[in-house]
């Protein structure tokens, strides 16, 4: 399932309070998906990573109450209290845990209780794990446990992470750049015994790897260890094409600009339209956008229609509509 399915799949099973194990590749966004949910539905979020914990730690510690003559457990303090609360119980890696581990979440996930602790009513449990393919240290999950989820397989795909690209601010030459070479977005091959590969998590610390004041001459040794060299030198080699956009401001503002029908600049001239019109996109700049899209190839034309529209920017209403409809809609189909 793509991320849009996962999360529309998500946001139902919660709401129905339904166990689910969210299965897929490292790096895909499994984690940030599910923290999204709990922030938009404002509820509270607990991320537990398993592979770290051991079983006393999870099921608490028994210690003898005097006054009634009985041992009793002292259940952990980052498991939610308040009875009247909300929220997700997010239980990360739990693949990767100890058999030891898993068996002391059994009663959590079954039945929603561990030792003399009992999940508030208005909990869910989630869990997520990297692939049994994938070759990391994964632990097979007993059929008691796997049985009590429902199972989702969640892959990547470009144009969901390209819409949270846009919304989450991500630098335009890294979304230009993904647009031109999709493969690039995730690339990990479990037989290699590579310690950066590209994914959709890694691409993150390069947008924040570019907004850090790091001298150029360690750019791209400190990106390839963020991706992998081969992404880094790709994706250098085509930020140096940017520096060959004409000035978008000018065409935005409706002043005519020459662009060279270089492939790779046409991408990044794009990508960097939308981000543009995203922080200021008046109605002059839409119409003067619309405008100069009647110059573009086809190809790319359309492209820019179809990001604006993903970009929710009014294009409908713009006086240059029509015209484009008129010499592109053929394409739209």
């Amino acid at each position: 399932m793509k991320a849009k399915e996962i999360k529309e799949t998500l946001n139902s099973l919660i709401d129905a309070k339904i166990p689910v194990f969210i299965w897929g590749s490292p790096g895909i966004g499994k984690s940030s998906i599910v923290k999204q949910i709990a922030q938009k539905k404002e509820l509270e979020f607990i991320d537990l990573r398993l592979s770290l914990l051991d079983p006393t730690d999870l099921k608490g510690i028994p210690f003898f109450d005097k006054e009634n003559s009985e041992a009793v457990w002292a259940s952990p303090n980052f498991l939610p209290k308040n009875q009247n609360s909300k929220g997700i119980l997010f239980l990360d890696e739990i693949n990767t845990a100890p058999p030891s581990v898993q068996a002391s979440a059994y009663q959590l996930v079954l039945d929603r209780k561990i030792g003399d602790y009992e999940l508030p009513d208005g909990w869910s449990i989630v869990s997520a794990g990297n692939n049994e393919s994938d070759r990391g240290v994964v632990y097979r999950m007993p059929p008691p446990l796997s049985n009590r989820f429902v199972h989702l397989n969640m892959k990547v795909s470009f144009n969901d992470w390209k819409s949270w690209a846009y919304d989450n601010s991500i630098d335009s030459s890294i979304i230009a750049f993904l647009d031109y070479d999709n493969e690039k977005l995730f690339s990990f091959d479990a037989t290699k015994n590579e310690k950066s590969f590209p994914t959709p998590r890694s691409w993150e610390y390069v947008n924040k790897i570019l907004s850090s004041n790091i001298e150029q001459k360690l750019l791209l040794e400190t990106i390839s260890g963020a991706i992998g060299e081969e992404s880094a030198t790709a994706f250098i080699a085509f930020k140096k094409v940017m520096n060959r956009l004409p000035n978008i401001d000018d065409i935005l503002d409706g002043k005519s600009v020459e662009i060279e029908h270089d492939t790779q600049l046409l991408f990044a001239l794009t990508a960097g339209i939308i981000s543009h019109l995203r922080t200021k996109g008046d109605h002059n700049k839409i119409d003067n956008a619309l405008k100069f899209s009647l110059e573009l190839p086809k190809e790319f034309s359309v492209m820019l229609i179809k990001d604006m529209q993903q970009n929710q920017i009014d294009i409908e209403n713009s006086t240059m509509w029509e015209q484009w409809i008129e010499k592109f809609a053929y394409l739209l189909s």
